[in-house]
Formats: C-alpha cells, sequence, structure tokens
C-alpha cells in the first residue's frame, strides 16, 4: 500500500490532481526534450511509477463533491508495469506523450473509457477486457511484447475476445511486431468503428478473426508494412462489419484475407495497391467465400499476385483496367451486376469497348478450366438484355472447354465450331449450305448427267439436284433419277451427301448443347 509521504513530487501532483480530474502536465515545451521516443532519458522529475497510477485507478485516492476524478497525464515516463489484469477500473484513464518501460496489461480488466495517445508502448494486452467507451491509441507507438502463454508470436496490440463499447481509434499509430501480430483481436466486440488512418503503420499481422464490427473498419491510407508469419497482413476470416474502407492509397505488402467475411455494406479497394507476400508466396487478395453488397476492386495498380474470389457473393463489381493481376480466381463467384471505370469515369460493364472479349480474357485467367465463371458472366449479360453478348461468351466457354478434352473429342468440337459455333451461331450453317449449293449448281450445270431409266422421271435441274443431295431425310427426286459417268462429278455429289449429314448432325448437336446451357 502506497504512503502520500513515499510519493514523489510529481506522484504527488498526480495524486492531489486525480479527485478532479484536472491534467498534470509534465512537459517541458522543449521539442526536443519533449521527444517521446527519447522518453528513456528523462530524469526522476517527469518519472512516475505504474503502481502510482494502478493505486489511483482501483480508488486510492477518493473523489470530491461536485468533481469527476480522472488521471490525466501528459510527458511522463511510467516506470515498471502497470498491471491492471481482472480489475475493475472505475475511473478513465487520459494518458498523452508518455513513455512506457514495460507493456501495459489489461487482461480481463473492465473499464471506463481508456486514452493512450502520442505514447511509446511495449505492448498492450487486453485480451477478454471489457471497454465501457472509447479505446483511443491514436499516433501512439506500440511495440511488441513478446510471446505469452496466450499468443504464440510476439503481439504489439492483443483484444482478443475484447469489448469495446464505442471506437477503437488507432490513426496515426504504428504498430510493431515485424514476424508476429501487429494487432491479434480474434473475436472483438466493437460497437463502434475501427478507425486505422492518418498514417496508421502496422508491421506484423492484423488479425480480426470472428470480430464483430458494426460499426466498420476504416483503413484510408494505412501501410501494412510487413506481413505476419504466414504472409498475411491482415485478416478478417468469418468476420462481420458494416463497411471495409481500404482506399485511397491503402497499402499492403502481404495477404488481405476475408475468407467468409460478411460486409453488410461496402468493401472498397478504390486506390489501393496490393503488393502481395514478398516473393509471390500468397495471393494479393483471399475473398473466397466472401458476401458483400457493393465490392469495389479499382486498384492503382494490378495486384502483384494473384486474386481469389472463390464462392464469393456481392450484389455489385466495380472493377477497371488496374483490378486484375495475371492469375485470378473466380470460380463459384457470384455477382450481380458488373460495373467498369475508365478513365475517370464509371459505368456499366455493357457498352464499354470490346467489353465481351475483355471479360472473357478476364476469366481465362483462372487457373484450369471451370464453367461457372462463364455462365455467371454469360448470365448477367442475359439479364442485361444482351442476348448475343451472353452467346459469345458461350461460345467461349465451349471452345475453352475444348482444350480440356481428347484428341478425338477436340476434333469434333472444332466441327461444331467450324459449322454451327457450337449451336450458338446457327446462321453458320446457312452460310455453309449457301456456299455448298452454289459450288453445286455452277459445277453440275456445266455436264448433263444420264438418267437412271431413259425418258421417264423429272428432267435434270443443278440447283435441285445439288439440293437433294444436301438434303439427308427425305428427298426431291432428282438424285435417284440420274447419275454421273464424270468421275470428278461423281465425287462431288458424295461430298455433298457427306456435307449434308455432317450439317444436320451438327446443327442437332451444338442446338441441343446450348438449349442444355452445357
Amino acid at each position: 500500500m502506497l504512503s502520500y509521504e513515499e510519493l514523489t513530487p510529481p506522484e504527488r501532483a498526480l495524486w492531489d490532481a486525480f479527485p478532479e480530474g484536472r491534467r498534470v502536465d509534465l512537459r517541458t515545451g522543449d521539442p526536443d526534450d519533449d521527444r517521446v521516443a527519447e522518453g528513456g532519458r528523462w530524469g526522476a522529475e517527469r518519472t512516475v511509477r505504474a503502481a502510482v497510477l494502478a493505486a489511483l485507478l482501483l480508488g486510492g485516492n477518493g473523489t470530491r463533491p461536485g468533481a469527476v476524478a480522472g488521471l490525466r497525464l501528459a510527458g511522463a515516463r511510467v516506470s515498471g508495469r502497470l498491471d491492471l489484469a481482472g480489475a475493475r477500473i472505475e475511473h478513465a484513464l487520459w494518458l498523452e506523450d508518455c513513455w512506457f518501460e514495460e507493456p501495459v496489461n489489461l487482461l480481463g480488466a473492465s473499464s471506463q473509457t481508456l486514452v493512450i495517445t502520442g505514447s511509446r508502448i511495449p505492448g498492450v494486452e487486453a485480451d477478454s477486457a471489457c471497454v465501457e467507451g472509447v479505446l483511443d491509441l491514436r499516433r501512439s507507438s506500440v511495440e511488441s511484447f513478446g510471446h505469452s502463454p496466450f499468443h504464440r508470436v510476439s503481439t504489439a496490440l492483443s483484444l482478443s475476445d475484447a469489448r469495446v463499447t464505442n471506437g477503437l481509434l488507432l490513426d496515426g499509430a504504428e504498430l510493431h511486431a515485424p514476424g508476429g501480430c501487429a494487432v491479434a483481436a480474434g473475436g472483438l466486440v466493437l460497437e463502434g468503428g475501427m478507425f486505422c488512418q492518418d498514417g496508421f503503420v502496422a508491421h506484423g499481422e492484423v488479425r480480426l478473426p470472428g470480430a464483430q464490427l458494426p460499426g466498420g473498419l476504416f483503413m484510408r491510407g494505412a501501410r501494412l508494412a510487413a506481413p505476419g508469419p504466414r504472409g498475411t497482413v491482415l485478416a478478417l476470416d468469418n468476420a462481420a462489419a458494416s463497411t471495409l474502407d481500404l482506399s485511397d492509397g491503402f497499402v499492403a505488402n502481404g495477404t488481405v484475407r476475408l475468407r467468409g467475411a460478411r460486409i453488410s455494406g461496402t468493401v472498397t479497394f478504390a486506390g489501393a495497391v496490393l503488393n502481395g507476400p514478398p516473393g509471390g508466396a500468397g495471393p494479393a487478395l483471399l475473398g473466397t467465400l466472401m458476401q458483400a453488397v457493393d465490392f469495389d476492386l479499382t486498384l492503382a495498380r494490378p495486384p502483384a499476385a494473384a486474386v481469389d474470389l472463390g464462392g464469393a457473393q456481392v450484389s455489385s463489381l466495380h472493377d477497371s483496367e488496374h483490378s486484375w493481376p495475371d492469375v485470378v480466381e473466380l470460380d463459384g463467384f457470384v455477382y450481380g451486376s458488373l460495373k467498369t471505370a475508365g478513365p475517370g469515369t464509371r459505368g456499366e460493364a455493357v457498352g464499354w469497348r470490346d467489353s465481351v472479349a475483355a471479360r472473357v480474357a478476364w476469366i481465362r485467367r483462372c487457373p484450369g478450366y471451370n464453367p461457372q465463371p462463364y455462365e455467371q458472366l454469360a448470365g448477367w449479360y442475359r439479364k442485361a438484355g444482351h442476348d448475343d453478348e451472353a452467346r459469345r461468351v458461350l461460345l467461349a466457354k465451349q471452345r475453352h472447354r475444348r482444350r480440356t478434352l481428347s484428341p478425338a473429342a477436340r476434333a469434333w468440337g472444332h466441327l461444331l465450331d467450324l459449322t454451327v459455333g457450337y449451336g450458338y451461331r446457327p446462321w453458320l450453317a446457312g452460310v455453309w449450305l449457301l456456299a455448298l449449293t452454289l459450288l453445286g449448281t455452277l459445277s453440275f450445270s456445266t455436264h448433263t448427267p444420264t438418267p437412271v431409266q431413259p425418258g421417264e422421271g423429272v428432267p435434270f435441274q443443278p440447283f435441285v439436284y445439288t439440293l437433294d443431295l444436301l438434303m439427308p431425310i427425305g428427298g426431291l427426286g432428282q438424285r435417284t433419277a440420274w447419275y454421273w459417268t464424270d468421275g470428278a462429278l461423281q465425287w462431288l455429289a458424295y461430298l455433298l451427301i457427306a456435307f449434308g449429314w455432317v450439317l444436320t448432325t451438327a446443327v442437332i448437336a451444338g442446338v441441343t448443347r446450348a438449349l442444355q446451357k452445357n
């Protein structure tokens, strides 16, 4: 138990100010002397023991009538470990430009608003803590406190299973845990927003798996400089949020993982840079099974590694020429609409220059062959009333599929493509029929064939005779009434019969395939 007599002058000033909530400012006013990074050199005149802070927060000095007690301290060196694990803190804590010798332990604590701004802290451990207010670490430098019984890797800010009834403010903060977790907040319940903007930098993974963020996550302009042990810089696996704003200069030098995340509003990467893990050890964006209303991937430049959206579902997809890397995974990706941003504009995908070719090239970036991305795109075009574009996409699907077939099946596929475009270009059969009819009519008109029964049957007509050869079923009476003694013309007749069967079979097979949407 601390006695007033053993307190140092700055500690006595803080002790006396606490009941009225007055701020004690130990800064000198000289910018060089007040640099927090040099706080380890501050002397006894600016040093306050962590035990004194803990004693005040736990009721060591009573309140005064008509005043709101609170601990407000600026420009101090905090010696020793501020250990409030499991404590119930009834008073607000406001620390500014302070330098901590040891980590802050709030494990399982219950507190009012906690504000530690512009300070240097060797780690904050607040797993399972409950903050009835704001947790504010703006402009602070938080370093990793190493391994603990709850963390297998070094961690700077730990908020696993914590609950904060208002916002988590990390604007301008810099968190250092290279190779570990800059933020470990699995299961965090945050009723307000989480703000990591205005120069926020994380050296290590920001882990928020299963977090509940109804106020949204805002990381505009943030820089996730170094990945964690898995090559990940941001992990929101199975998290739920209203908004995910990773825009306006957001830089990720590792994988951004949104696997199974449920975003009730917008996910935006507008103007972001996704560099992926060093050496291409993983994807730049992993959004498998993600759900969102509006998904904006109009990046500042193409991602340096793969983008995986397999099984994701979004209502609207915004993209641009900078959105996609060389490898994308789209199998199972479902979207309600496509909106493509041109130079300074945004518009519907339908109507932009050669959109079908560009979209098919987008799908072709997927490894291997999967029919679903083609069918999804064709369904979008059909829904928009562009049936011709839908047929072009489905034709591209069949051509891609053909590469996976056996040689015989590929040959048949080429024949279907050449004759009827797999049923999506049935007019090709008409072109072939017209060309073959013209060839036969001109060739057969140069000679007169020999009648099968002289003096009987219909007169020879080259045009009708050619049509009769091309019709595999039924007949017009010409083919059975005449035959050729000229070998070349007889072979031409055989070829026209064969082409007739091929065209008929191709039309039936192609149309059947198209109707089945296979």
